[in-house]
């Protein structure tokens, strides 16, 4: 997310106590809409019917969970004062939308970009060490791809199918935008032989992508960049392929974006988003669903409410040809894995809150961990309901002529 940034060592971590260890183990549409996305269904339909033990994924690139917990309990262990308040007060940009920009403005200042930008920088500095304590360090709750598997193995087949359906091979060169800590980029290129290109706005988890990437010797390269600011610092038509995982919720300008990513493609590029929308069912007249809505936001880290037509019109309106565009998730529902990112942390709360009681760990471990379990069982009920849902897939290209 483009100001190229040198290397960050990430500093050696410490042992954890062996409590948090001990939990580790014991935890551990419109009328241009085409119709399903043929392929997701397809490779659905044969992963669904695997048992757990079948499931066949690339694990190569994923990470030690015991050496990642580790980490991220000293880097939250550390937090000072201030980092915990920007944290918190960081929560203020979910309840605003950027469409309604007087709002923005009345909260935020007339310079609402800039303190948006301000708000993300201190959320995601804390909240991607907070999700490293689970298995959700890759910060996206996956699509069900395979009703056996976790949240993990989910996350690899759906990178998998996402490096196949844009036809990548080795020594393309590919976009990736909102990279997080890198993960996802670190999968795809070992699993294709592609050379990943990832922007985040996030000093932090770029420095332990570049760390990562570089004791794997892949062919990574990260950019620290608000994708909110353009135009984006890359070369014209310099990517053979897009990718990008929920980071559009984020997105201030869909249209605006679109266009730049159109032109930093070389043309037949295709181009695959993965993402938060509002469905047909929600009605943000009706109380219980604006209730819902205001709380799954902040829990998901949503600034805009796009639609899926919203997302067609701003890819059609940059010159993208959509492909395909359907719900990822077996039978459109994300709910089952929701439901277990949720009971892990709502355990590894209890734990933490025993600890902390216990002054084992320090206080401020029990604001984290309630600001983070807040409203999981909100993003279920909607889920369940079909107003809402972050596995929204579209696949587009970028006309030859």
């Amino acid at each position: 997310m483009s100001t190229r940034s040198t290397p960050v060592a990430i500093q050696t971590a410490v042992p954890v106590p062996t409590p948090l260890k001990a939990s580790a183990t014991a935890l551990s549409s419109s009328s241009d809409h085409t119709s399903s996305s043929d392929s997701i269904q397809q490779a659905q339909k044969i992963r669904k019917d695997k048992p757990r033990s079948s499931v066949d994924v690339d694990r190569s690139a994923s990470p030690g969970r015991l050496k990642t917990m580790r980490n991220s309990y000293r880097v939250l262990k550390n937090l000072t004062p201030k980092q915990m308040d920007d944290f918190m007060n960081s929560y203020v940009i979910y309840g605003l939308d950027w469409e309604d920009e007087a709002q923005m403005i009345a909260t935020l200042g007339p310079d609402y970009p800039t303190a948006v930008h301000d708000c993300l920088v201190s959320y995601y500095s804390v909240l991607n060490h907070l999700c490293a304590l689970g298995e959700v360090e890759k910060m996206y709750i996956p699509p069900v791809m395979n009703t056996h598997a976790g949240i993990l193995d989910n996350q690899l087949l759906y990178e998998e199918f996402v490096a196949r359906e844009i036809e990548l091979k080795s020594g393309d060169h590919v976009l990736d935008l909102g990279c997080g800590r890198g993960r996802v980029a670190a999968h795809i290129s070992k699993y294709t032989g592609a050379h990943v290109t990832g922007l985040n706005l996030d000093a932090d988890q770029l420095a332990s992508a570049r760390t990562f990437a570089a004791k794997r010797k892949l062919p990574l390269e990260f950019i620290q960049q608000d994708f909110n600011v353009l135009p984006l610092k890359l070369e014209t038509e310099s990517f053979d392929a897009f990718y990008q995982i929920q980071a559009l919720s984020l997105c201030k300008d869909l249209p605006a974006t679109f266009r730049e990513i159109y032109r930093v493609l070389k043309p037949g590029a295709k181009l695959s988003l993965l993402d938060w929308v509002s469905l047909p069912a929600y009605d943000p007249g009706n109380s219980e669903h604006a209730e819902l809505m205001s709380r799954i936001k902040p829990l998901i880290g949503a600034v805009g409410t796009p639609t899926v037509d919203k997302f067609h019109a701003a890819l059609k309106e940059a010159g993208f040809r959509v492909l395909k565009s359907d719900n990822a998730s077996i039978d459109g529902l994300q709910a089952p894995l929701i439901e277990r990112a949720d009971g892990y942390f709502r355990r590894l709360q209890s734990l933490i809150l025993a600890l902390v009681k216990l002054r084992v760990f320090p206080p401020h471990f029990k604001t984290l961990m309630l600001r983070l379990t807040q409203d999981g069982q909100a993003f279920v009920q909607a889920d369940r309901m079909r107003l809402i849902t972050t596995s929204y897939h579209i696949l587009a290209e970028k006309p030859r002529s």
